[in-house]
């Protein structure tokens, strides 16, 4: 009886220490990268911290999110589009056999999201902003060059009704085909900005092409099966880029419009 009581305590002991060993090779097996993206390439990052270069990878499990309030106790989950060069970012993951990083968690800062995006879409921050962030736009504004190193594989222009977001049946049925052509592309990446006429005052024109493009980003997510962490992060440019003059009602209907580009990485695409 002692001798079963004995090996029952020892198995156990056994157990438990294999445990702990399970455990703590499963931390080491943990890795955090904190940098800058450069470069984006379908569902692989290039993230720089100094001088060193890491290649980040999404999956379907990874959440991208932003830490808010005071000691970043409460947190926003945003989608993979947000991940765009230019931005800073905490990326929490495994190394795996190629040495890259699968990500796990991707902690993005929404501020820095907010200026990186700004300077993506064209667009100039406020005085106050530049004031804050010279050194941050700066070196965005220099990443951002890397955003010329994306050849365009195929493009459409989604048109709008006047104070509409819905997309016409023509036009989704040019999006299955821009989303079918952009399937057989490794590593491709699809753009999506929104723009309004002048019609109206500027605040509602820009939450008006906010809405076309999140249609747009709804519709090949939905429709066309593109993976999220295919898309960029989606811009509204409200009445900023005018394709047409918004003094005949010809040239206000070519304004109301989202334009939808298929990118690979000419680095890629030479390849």
């Amino acid at each position: 009886m002692r001798k079963n009581r004995a090996t029952a305590v020892g198995s156990l002991a056994v157990l438990c220490l294999l445990a702990v060993a399970s455990a703590f090779a499963a931390d080491n097996e943990k890795t955090q990268v904190k940098g800058m993206i450069i470069s984006r390439t379908g569902e692989t990052l290039i993230v720089q911290s100094g001088g060193q270069k890491t290649t980040v990878v999404l999956t379907d499990d990874t959440k991208t999110k932003d830490n808010k309030g005071v000691f970043g106790l409460r947190k926003e989950y945003m989608a993979d589009t947000v991940l765009i060069p230019g931005l800073k970012v905490k990326v929490d993951g495994a190394p795996d056999a190629e040495g890259r990083v699968v990500a796990e968690t991707i902690t993005v800062d929404g501020d820095d999201l907010e200026t990186a995006e700004m300077i993506q879409a064209g667009l100039h921050p406020t005085q106050q902003q530049v004031a804050a962030n010279t050194q941050d736009i700066q070196e965005n504004t220099e990443r951002f060059s890397k955003l010329n190193d994306y050849d365009v594989k195929g493009e459409a222009t989604i048109q709008f009704n006047v104070g509409s977001s819905e997309i016409s049946s023509d036009d989704q049925a040019q999006l299955k085909k821009l989303a079918q052509s952009a399937v057989g592309l490794t590593g491709y990446l699809i753009e999506v900005k929104g723009f309004a006429d002048s019609s109206g005052n500027a605040q509602m024109n820009q939450k008006l092409s906010e809405d076309r493009a999140e249609a747009v980003v709804g519709y090949l997510i939905q429709q066309c099966h593109v993976p999220v962490r295919r898309i960029v992060a989606p811009g509204a440019m409200g009445e900023y880029q005018p394709a047409a003059t918004n003094e005949s009602a010809q040239g206000r209907a070519q304004n109301r419009r989202v334009e939808v580009k298929v990118l690979v990485n000419k680095g890629i695409a030479g390849s």
